[in-house]
């Protein structure tokens, strides 16, 4: 099965290079920058005598909610472009007849409110894919973000400026991108595709300079052309972004204290080369996981909150292999270290995380359009220590060695819309421990109208013990058509049973023949009540590949609308059948079949545009033949006090019954039990924004959920899948019982106060409580909580952005 799904995706990918790899460029507009000898002042007043010669780029066409409309006189948008040695410079005149109309929320970089805004994409390669997207709003909010596709990573960040302005006749921004913001291929006449637009929020509209037709292909496919960028003498890219920090914390009595000093850098190798590295990292006020009640066979994930792993990783995330949380996790012996301890031992220290020494990338793109992308991290080695009472003596095992991450990426773009990529990770441990090794093939392809898309993926996983080595591959194949109303597409996923990315990847499963349909009509103009809407129908059939087996089928209705007025709502339902589970039991090659269940689920989110918001979900599921079931729901309003003062409160709740779920392994059964389920969940999220450079900021949550094992339920799992009586005596040491409550709360001051540069103020405070005091309802766990220490911290990190040619130019005076 590996090989011949391997001849397959390489036997469609070279029959799709018999396409033609010529792009349309009919109706495609163009705009000639031109050279300035003196740039403009950037005070978002574009009324200087450098402005007035410029060529004008306007006839702005709609977007959405309708298809092409050229926009009415009274919102008309003009906007002109020069360029320096140093800098892309951009003034927007985006007029409006009721300018007390103008939607201006406050908010913080990257956090993009319900706002009139006005963005600038650049495709530096013009290669239909990758963008660097800059955004102002109409309150002078900055956002920039890396692009692929349709797939947006504001975490990226780069050092630029834009300053708005408001009169009666609308509004104005003037931008301004040094170089060291982008990559560009080193020639003498750059030629980058654009796209420019305006959303217009009050009329629920939103207008783009380049025609987009949305019933086919992507959206960056539809960019216009910039010419007239000439000889550029670039300075050299290098910046550098020292911090220092210092926090205090206090827990239990003790207050400890640490001050931290280190530094990020980025040197341009080159016009299209970037290195970034982070030496001395400090993560410390990265914001809280979302940690929950975890009963099931598979480790919590959780999202990547610190800047260096988000911020322009698009080349290393390609065929999900990079799990970034990886790096720096709990060691791998953490778990272990209890096992460890002799009878005459205590444990002194037991490190959580490991520390990162450095991390360093390069990434960029040639002329030709292959990306490439190189990826190092280093860890400490982590130590657990035990004190002998009796003879007083220290003793260390190694938690986690020396460790050394690394990510290769190759990455051909072509016909302004396809590539092909190779991929590779590795991670070698110091002396005795589990390597990781993964190479990938991967292709997506389009046809020349943009008509449909073939996209696959080979990987071939290798990990080596130091007694053993275990070769896995997996395969990933799907069609799609992409052009017009009613779409449709197929795939197929594989794996065999020792495919194992988990060094530095993520994968929950192996050893699956999955296959998978779904077909689609979806709207492009308003009809009706409605501005768009959209309408799925969707199946999947899974087996086991060794041994083949079927595990089970299901199918699914969706459905999305958006009405005029801007209210959302939708809904699906699925049926699936009964399901053999191979993971549930944590015994090899052992399952459990769980019944076939009915779900429906329903939402609505309600117009941001107003003061008061809403968003709300329902969904039930039904297991047919049992008596279990599953009911979640989840209400989160919003209102906005001012434009500067937002407040966002959730709350969520599930609840289980009945359902049959994993105990404790024994010598010779698996034990099952009955479990009831609960949790609650209450949220909110806050700011106060003084300007746009300055905030007070608060994020809180309190999660608590209880897990209760019915009495005389218990069972041990047969050799079919199924379930039979068994005595199983719970004791104070082998309750399965959980009662788990968690409070995180932060409290911040954040100023930019000049760009690239900020401070932030950060006061948290969290409570951890876990015990199997089922019973307790949820005012009752949360009091029992308060009865916890609470941990306190107080932080403070400043970071400074220092450019190296101004501070060449201040040395010369």
């Amino acid at each position: 099965m590996p090989l011949r799904t391997l001849l397959l995706l390489l036997l469609i990918f070279l029959s799709s290079l018999a396409f033609s790899q010529t792009s349309e460029t009919n109706g495609q507009k163009e705009y000639f920058a031109t050279r300035i000898a003196n740039p403009p002042v950037i005070d978002g007043i574009p009324n200087e005598e450098v402005w007035d010669e410029l060529p004008v780029a306007t006839n702005f066409v709609m977007f959405e909610p309708g298809d092409g409309n050229p926009a009415p006189d009274s919102h008309r948008t003009e906007v002109k472009i020069a360029y320096t040695n140093d800098a892309i410079y951009v003034a927007a005149y985006l007029y409006d007849n009721n300018p007390d109309s103008i939607r201006r929320e406050f908010a913080q970089r990257d956090n993009i409110p319900v706002s009139d805004f006005f963005v600038i994409d650049f495709n530096t390669y013009n290669d239909g894919e990758n963008q660097t997207r800059f955004l102002v709003t109409a309150a002078g909010t900055l956002a920039d973000a890396r692009v692929k596709g349709e797939s947006e990573d504001w975490a990226y960040n780069v050092v630029w400026d834009a300053v708005v302005s408001l009169d009666e006749n609308g509004w104005y921004v003037e931008i301004e991108i040094p170089y060291s913001a982008l990559r560009f291929p080193n020639r003498e006449e750059q030629e980058w595709s654009i796209q420019m637009t305006r959303q217009i929020n009050h009329l629920n509209e939103k207008y783009v300079w380049n025609y987009v037709d949305k019933s086919v292909g992507k959206i960056s496919h539809y960019n216009g052309l910039l010419r007239g960028i000439n000889n550029i003498d670039a300075p050299v890219r290098l910046s550098f972004y020292p911090y220092i920090s210092g926090e205090v914390d206090h827990f239990e009595g003790e207050n400890t204290t640490a001050f931290n000093a280190g530094m990020d850098l980025k040197y341009g190798i080159n016009d299209a080369f970037t290195l970034d590295a982070t030496l001395i990292p400090d993560f410390g006020q990265t914001a809280y996981d979302e940690v929950e009640l975890n009963l099931g066979p598979f480790e919590q994930t959780f999202g990547e909150n610190r800047a260096f792993f988000t911020e322009g990783t698009e080349l290393f995330t390609k065929g999900n292999l990079f799990y970034s949380r990886r790096i720096g996790d709990t060691p791998t012996g953490f778990n272990a270290v209890q096992e460890a301890r002799l009878e005459d031992e205590d444990v002194l220290e037991n490190p959580e995380k490991t520390d990162l020494v450095n991390a360093l990338k390069i990434s960029g793109r040639t002329d030709g359009g292959l990306g490439i992308g190189f990826f190092n991290a280093i860890t400490k080695v982590q130590k657990a220590k035990f004190y002998n009472r009796v003879t007083e003596e220290v003793r260390e095992i190694v938690t986690e060695p020396f460790a050394n991450y690394n990510i290769f990426v190759l990455d051909q773009q072509f016909d302004q819309k396809s590539s092909v990529s190779l991929i590779n990770t590795n991670v070698t441990r110091e002396g005795h421990f589990r390597d990781g090794n993964v190479s990938a093939f991967l292709f997506d392809v389009f046809t020349p109208q943009s008509s449909f898309n073939f996209a696959g993926e080979a990987k071939m996983s290798r990990v080596n013990y130091p007694d053993r080595n275990k070769t896995g591959f997996a395969s990933l194949l799907s069609f799609e058509r992409t052009k017009g109303e009613f779409r449709y597409g197929v795939s197929h996923e594989f794996a065999n049973e020792t495919y194992d990315i988990n060094d530095l990847g993520l994968n929950f499963v192996n050893n699956y023949n999955n296959f998978y349909v779904n077909t689609s009509y979806r709207t492009f103009e308003p009809q009706g009540i409605f501005n768009r809407y959209n309408v799925s129908l969707y199946g999947n059939h899974q087996r086991r590949y060794e041994p083949d087996v079927s595990l089970g089928s299901g199918i699914g209705a969706s459905f999305f609308g958006m009405t005029r007025e801007r209210f959302a709502f939708g809904g699906s339902t699925e049926y699936n059948t009964r399901f053999k589970d191979y993971f549930e039991p944590r015994r090899e090659n052992t399952f459990v079949i769980f019944p076939a269940f009915g779900t429906a689920e329903t939402w609505i989110s309600s117009d941001y545009r107003k003061k008061f918001a809403v968003d709300s979900r329902l969904g039930y599921s039904k297991f047919i033949e049992s008596n279990r079931d599953r009911l979640n729901f989840s209400f989160s309003p919003r209102f906005r006090f001012s434009n500067k003062f937002l407040l966002i409160y959730s709350f969520k709740f599930k609840n289980e019954h009945h359902r049959q779920s994993f105990v404790k392994l024994l010598p010779k059964n698996v034990i099952f039990g009955n479990r009831n389920m609960q949790s609650i969940e209450n949220s909110l999220q806050g700011a106060y924004n003084f300007n746009t450079r300055e905030a007070l900021s608060i994020s809180f949550r309190n999660f608590w959920s209880s897990a209760a094992f019915a009495e005389n339920s218990y069972t041990r799992l047969l050799n079919d899948g199924g379930l039979e009586p068994f005595d199983y005596i719970v004791t104070e040491t082998n309750d399965p019982d959980a009662n788990f409550n968690i409070w995180n709360l932060d409290l911040s001051y954040q100023w930019r106060f000049a760009p690239g540069s900020e401070m932030i103020l950060l006061y948290r405070n969290s409570i951890f409580n876990l015990d199997t005091q089922s019973h307790l309802v949820y005012l009752e766990s949360v009091d029992n909580l308060f009865r916890q220490p609470v941990n306190h911290n107080l932080s403070l990190r400043i970071v400074y952005y220092l450019d190296y040619s101004t501070i060449k130019n201040v040395i010369k005076g």
